[in-house]
């Protein structure tokens, strides 16, 4: 297979048949039987002119450079959105794997040329058939199939940091940059910056950067929402259970695509703060319904439940709640509280 992938960013892309069209999002995704095709045209009719806008700044921005400045307007622009056909460049400058594709011209396809390590492919394609079967790009008949990239960038990630190999979460990811990319070696980079630079320690046998956060989260809810954190606290509801998913798979297939690729516009650019902002704001516009659960089993079962609905399906609406009702949130202060979880999971 092409490294570069033909791009397929119509709504329509396997059949012309507009019943088919209809049935599948631009990015693939088959929409549920209830979807509310009333609802999705009454937002979208509300935020065109706005979507409008922001391309044609965008394309006016970047005209003639793949370099992205980090400044105020640059910052100011990513989070009110990416446009789709400007995603990739931004993603690759912001977060540095454009940088390192260019010193490392080849690197990718050297990896696919190496020998393998049996074990690592076996469990790469265990988890092949549940990487988004509800994606019509991932079904064997789809021409081209995205299976066999993301096979290839994650066997080429697995050699490429052996600390980390495989692990589950991985494919989820792997799969929205190749949805959104159309290319191999641009998802590589990119699950480099993630999983080396962005997310250290998430995905390593340990995990020790993905518990520490679950636990800086549990920090968070406690100085920012008192009334959830007192809930988990009373039935020993340990953050992991209800919250794990959140951050190993970046929101994928937690939150609607389009809500999900307007949080990586932001975690590319700013980091993994962004995670911390969503989570919060999930957790206090929700505060009363999941104080109100009388069980574990409750608890877990509202947490699912927030993260449906019309709330979430608004991206325009949500990413400017995210950055307004969790409040003030520090690097300094996630740092202290990085650095305060971290010991006391080693120590224990």
């Amino acid at each position: 297979m092409e490294n570069h992938l033909n791009d397929q960013n119509t709504e329509c892309s396997v059949s012309s048949d507009s019943n088919d069209c209809q049935r599948v999002d631009q990015y693939g995704f088959e929409r549920s039987e209830d979807f509310n095709y009333e609802s999705y045209e009454e937002l979208m009719s509300k935020h065109l002119a706005v979507v409008t806008r922001r391309s044609n700044k965008w394309s006016k921005l970047l005209q003639g450079t793949v370099k992205v400045e980090k400044n105020v307007k640059v910052k100011r622009y990513v989070r009110k959105g990416v446009p789709c056909e400007h995603r990739t460049q931004i993603w690759m400058a912001a977060s540095g794997a454009q940088d390192q594709l260019e010193r490392n011209p080849g690197y990718y396809h050297s990896l696919l040329k190496a020998e393998h390590d049996p074990k690592i492919e076996e469990v790469i394609r265990a988890d092949m058939h549940r990487t988004f079967p509800d994606n019509i790009h991932f079904h064997a008949s789809s021409q081209p199939c995205l299976q066999k990239a993301l096979f290839n960038v994650l066997l080429a990630y697995g050699h490429h940091n052996k600390d980390v190999g495989y692990c589950q979460g991985m494919n989820f990811i792997a799969g929205y940059l190749l949805i959104i990319t159309k290319d191999e070696e641009k998802s590589f980079w990119l699950m480099d910056a993630l999983i080396g630079k962005i997310l250290p320690d998430y995905y390593t046998p340990t995990m020790l950067g993905l518990k520490m956060d679950q636990e800086v989260l549990g920090e968070l809810v406690r100085m920012k929402v008192p009334a959830v954190w007192q809930v988990m606290n009373r039935h020993d509801v340990m953050w992991t259970l209800v919250v794990s998913r959140w951050f190993i798979c970046l929101y994928v297939d937690i939150l609607p695509v389009e809500t999900v690729l307007r949080i990586w516009d932001c975690l590319f650019y700013e980091g993994s703060k962004i995670l911390f902002r969503v989570a919060l704001t999930l957790i206090r516009h929700h505060q009363n319904l999941i104080s109100q659960a009388q069980s574990l089993p409750e608890i877990c079962e509202r947490f699912k439940q927030i993260t449906h609905g019309e709330y979430v399906e608004d991206c325009h609406t949500f990413m400017q709640k995210i950055f307004m009702e969790p409040g003030g949130l520090s690097t300094a202060t996630i740092t202290k509280f990085r650095k305060m979880c971290r010991n006391r999971i080693t120590s224990a």
